[in-house]
């Protein structure tokens, strides 16, 4: 038997890998971090749920939507530390609708 996962899953796969740079981009440094977990556990949550939606075959299992949030949640965790954060992607990503605190001489 060889398993096989839906294009969906992968696509949702990729989202949870990049959903830690979205959370980066619509919050600012001084953000506490526990917001910053907030708002991706959300992400996360309705990438989950929305991917069991879009592939819901026989029918919707809020189970499997259940799981995949969880996966999609490790993933966006382990992606942020393992791969965002130590490439300087996530600070950059902070940085994005900064205001420069040096003023342009006119």
């Amino acid at each position: 038997m060889q398993p096989t996962l839906d294009s969906a899953y992968w696509l949702g796969l990729a989202i949870s890998v990049v959903l830690p740079v979205l959370v980066g981009l619509v919050t600012t440094r001084i953000t506490h971090p526990g917001t910053k977990a907030v708002l991706l556990l959300a992400l996360t949550a309705a990438n989950g749920f929305l991917v069991e939606l879009s592939n819901a075959g026989d029918g919707y299992n809020v189970s499997s939507a259940l799981i995949l949030w969880g996966v999609s949640f490790a993933t966006g965790v382990l992606a942020h530390f393992g791969l965002w954060k130590p490439t300087g992607v996530s600070s950059k990503a902070q940085d994005v609708g900064a205001k420069s605190s040096v003023r342009s001489a006119a």
